[in-house]
């Protein structure tokens, strides 16, 4: 199983915000350099986040985006499910009709094991928790003296 750039990137983006969410919204062009991601396919990764109500835009001068619920309220398999669809490994783990060999099949096991594991991780986790755990940004930390 692998992420596509859609999951990895978006929570990337979400964790920016979630950083900023006491100072206020996040202009996109803010979050695609510390992220360096382009603008244009971050713009369309926050579209879906925003159509999902996990983020909203903030128009005029000062404005980008911000989290629509604090980084404590808000799980990473949240923002991967919404940008990557079901966590599940293989489509028998959710969808039973998937397969004719659901009964007996002796690796199906195996995948919904992992597919669970998968999301209980995720599902502990949540933005907040995400931020704790990463170091600032090296731009943000480097001090320069003259």
């Amino acid at each position: 199983m692998q992420l596509s750039t859609r999951g990895r990137y978006g929570l990337r983006a979400t964790v920016e915000l979630a950083r900023s969410f006491k100072t206020g919204p996040v202009p996109l062009h803010t979050i695609a350099e510390h992220q360096e991601v382009s603008v244009k396919y971050l713009h369309s990764l926050l579209a879906i986040l925003r159509r999902s109500g996990l983020v909203r835009s903030v128009r005029g001068s000062g404005g980008g985006y911000v989290l629509t619920r604090p980084p404590s309220q808000i799980r990473v398999s949240q923002v991967v499910r919404v940008l990557e669809g079901s966590l599940a490994l293989v489509g028998c783990v959710e969808d039973g009709s998937f397969c004719d060999r659901i009964e007996n099949c002796p690796v199906r096991p195996i995948w919904v094991g992992l597919s669970k594991t998968i999301e209980s991780t995720l599902s502990e986790l949540t933005l907040e928790d995400v931020v704790a755990r990463t170091p600032e940004s090296k731009a943000a930390t480097t001090m320069y003296y003259i």
